[in-house]
């Protein structure tokens, strides 16, 4: 699955829903793509990482609101990487053994979720 479309987007919202994350790029309120993790991703700062449960977390990932992606590569069964302009990186293991269910996320690049792709 290709999500290069994020690439040159600005992430413009963080949302913790329950159990789960969703991460939207550009217009939001025009359906920009979304990023929907069933798994916690790994937040890769300049000089340290953190992870779900530490503290921290949330405001390490919601400060990077507003910052634009530069790379972002989906690689079936093996990770997810969203790296931002500043350097920081959202990443995920797609690991079988590392996720809880059969899917660890979704991408819609409508962002309306008609478009919708597991992986």
């Amino acid at each position: 699955m290709d999500i290069s479309a994020i690439e040159g987007q600005e992430l413009t919202a963080v949302e913790f829903v329950s159990d789960y994350l969703r991460l939207r790029f550009g217009d939001a309120g025009n359906g920009g793509p979304l990023l929907t993790l069933y798994a916690w991703p790994h937040i890769l700062l300049a000089d340290f990482s953190i992870a779900y449960g530490e503290p921290e977390y949330r405001n390490a990932l919601c400060a990077q609101i507003g910052e634009m992606v530069a790379k972002a590569t989906l690689d079936e069964m093996e990770s997810l990487t969203v790296e931002l302009e500043s350097g920081t990186v959202i990443a995920l293991s797609l690991h079988e053994e590392e996720l809880d269910g059969p899917e660890a996320g979704s991408y819609s690049a409508s962002g309306d979720g008609q478009d919708e792709e597991e992986f």
